[in-house]
């Protein structure tokens, strides 16, 4: 039996939930694009250009190259790179023989690297020569069969480059006979891509080549649906990190299939986007929540030109609803975004063009997904419209489990259903609002807190940069909540009493802040999430601050 899809009905006229979701090989994906755009410009680099014709002539020869030393389909290839054209070329290059890419992420130090490589058992290292990289990887060169650098100073973007290690192989050398390509399927694995790296130990999610292409059919399904199909000339601006799988589907291999220049940055840099935007006449961005704030953050932000802007997206991390209204209400522009994993490739749920974004809402799900709710305590029983539980999802974009992780794996699908770990509920007419992740959700006098709703109101602080919430010890209430707080420059520090004030009628007493810790930055990930693992490390070094309401002696409960 089809089970009901309440979001369809919000669908505009033209797009279609059950539209075809085509999947093929990413190989093949790259092939076509050359066959329909082969002399345009497919990634631009600083003033160098690469086409989608010597993407693919690039590609293959370092393809020639791998074989020679030994790659055969299934292999596990390992890249350590920075933002530059060696990633795609590398990229292609392992796929095309049928070998796994396994995405490292730059900014890990050397032994957070040594665990993935023994992990994924990659021995074949692809990184570059820069300060940013080339340590982690010979520091872990013992373990490895072979090294390939890349160097930076080919593409003029390499002013710090270090000198190429002794035996290691030059990427741009990279060459061997000729051979016939292994035939390949959708369904082979391509990449294993790490998550769960802001907490606890991280594990590889294995993504399918049909999980890819959905992906990127999925996202085209929904924006050619809303009228948003690329043009000829488009420019999609890249300062996401390729390692990071939001950066890989919506701006890399959807901007390959659909023959549109990549503008790609090493880094987001705010200067080098606003450039790109005024000057460059970028006319997409896909940004993570930090970056809208850094924009909006910019004394005179109102007076730039982002005139060239069509369509700007966040995701990533929740987007505070106060930033997304302030950006739209000073550009016009709406930040459209919604909520994905790792684990979807990352395709979710988006919210709808024009509509106003409620606190917590992620939108409907996209074509060819199915979400739903379910208890807590029961993952086999469905919630009603309105009721909280965890959300779950399936669709061709789901990865089919975790790499070496078999328990794991078994925990994470339940009747075929992958469950997400976020805490949410369904409204009835088909948006879903997310309330938290269940792994971070606080047990506060037992009340159920969530630290998202705490630093959605805070943010609606006139004086707040950028917030983050988690929960700590408490000697009265078991567990509470603790603010970490960068207030805009030039305003003056405020209290935890200070802070009370202001959130007393947007929160419950039993999810006012505890304690207050006030900071000039807050730390992030490599791809610019907030690092609350960071803060929870740090919390745990230190006593809490004690806070009238959570003191049995005041004769004060939480939720009265």
């Amino acid at each position: 039996m089809t089970r009901p899809h309440p979001w369809e009905a919000l669908y505009p006229p033209g797009l279609d939930w059950g539209a075809p979701i085509p999947t093929m090989t990413l190989p093949a994906m790259l092939d076509q694009a050359v066959a329909r755009h082969g002399p345009r410009p497919c990634i631009t680099y600083g003033d160098y250009t690469l086409t989608f014709q010597d993407l693919q002539t690039r590609a293959d020869r370092m393809a020639r190259g791998l074989h020679a030393l030994g790659v055969r389909p299934g292999d596990p290839v390992a890249l350590l790179l920075p933002n530059c054209p060696a990633h795609p070329i590398a990229f292609f290059a392992v796929l095309r023989l049928g070998a796994r890419v396994v995405h490292l992420t730059p900014l890990d130090p050397a032994r957070a690297v040594a665990r993935k490589l023994a992990d994924s058992g990659a021995r074949l290292l692809v990184t570059a020569n820069t300060p940013g990289v080339l340590p982690q990887a010979v520091a872990n060169r013992p373990a490895l069969d072979g090294l390939i650098v890349a160097d930076l100073s080919e593409w003029d973007q390499g002013p710090h480059a270090l000198p190429l290690p002794q035996g290691a192989r030059p990427l741009a050398t990279l060459d061997g006979p000729d051979v016939p390509w292994p035939v390949l399927a959708p369904s082979d694995v391509a990449l294993l891509q790490y998550t769960g790296g802001t907490t606890g130990q991280p594990r590889a999610a294995l993504l399918t080549h049909a999980n890819l292409t959905a992906t990127v059919a999925i996202y085209d399904a929904w924006n050619n649906g809303h009228g948003r199909t690329f043009r000829p000339h488009d420019r999609l601006l890249c300062v996401l990190p390729l390692f990071h799988i939001y950066a890989l589907t919506a701006v890399l291999l959807r901007g390959i299939a659909n023959g549109v220049e990549i503008v790609l940055h090493p880094r987001f840099q705010l200067d080098a986007v606003m450039h790109a935007i005024e000057h460059g006449r970028c006319t997409h961005m896909n940004g993570v929540p930090t970056m809208w704030i850094a924009m909006l953050a910019l004394p005179d932000f109102v007076s730039r030109d982002l005139s060239s802007l069509r369509v700007v997206s966040s995701g990533g991390a929740a987007l505070p609803h106060e930033v997304g209204e302030r950006f739209h209400a000073l550009t016009g522009l709406r930040l459209g975004g919604g909520w994905g994993m790792t684990e979807t490739a990352p395709a979710g749920t988006n919210i709808l063009p024009g509509a106003i974004q409620a606190p917590g809402e992620i939108g409907v799900p996209l074509p060819g997904i199915e979400m739903d709710v379910v208890a807590l305590d029961d993952p086999h029983r469905t919630l009603a419209a309105g009721e909280t539980g965890e959300v779950r999802i399936r669709g061709p974009n789901v990865m089919p489990g975790y790499y070496n992780h078999p328990t794991e794996t078994a925990a994470a699908f339940v009747d075929g259903w992958f469950l997400t770990g976020d805490i949410g509920r369904m409204e009835p007419d088909g948006r879903f609002v997310l309330v938290d992740r269940k792994k971070d959700m606080i047990i506060s006098g037992g009340f159920n807190v969530y630290p998202r709703a705490i630093e959605d109101a805070i943010h609606e602080h006139p004086d707040v940069l950028e917030a983050a919430v988690i929960g700590v010890p408490d000697p009265y209430r078991g567990q509470a909540a603790k603010a970490f707080i960068a207030q805009r420059p030039g305003t003056e520090p405020f209290t935890l009493e200070a802070l009370h004030a202001f959130l007393r009628d947007r929160l419950g007493r039993h999810e006012l802040p505890a304690a207050l810790e006030l900071r000039d930055s807050l730390p992030h990930t490599p791809v610019g999430k907030l690092a609350k693992r960071d803060l929870v490390d740090a919390a745990a070094l230190a006593n809490p601050p004690r806070s009238p309401i959570s003191d049995p002696k005041n004769g004060v409960t939480p939720w009265t």
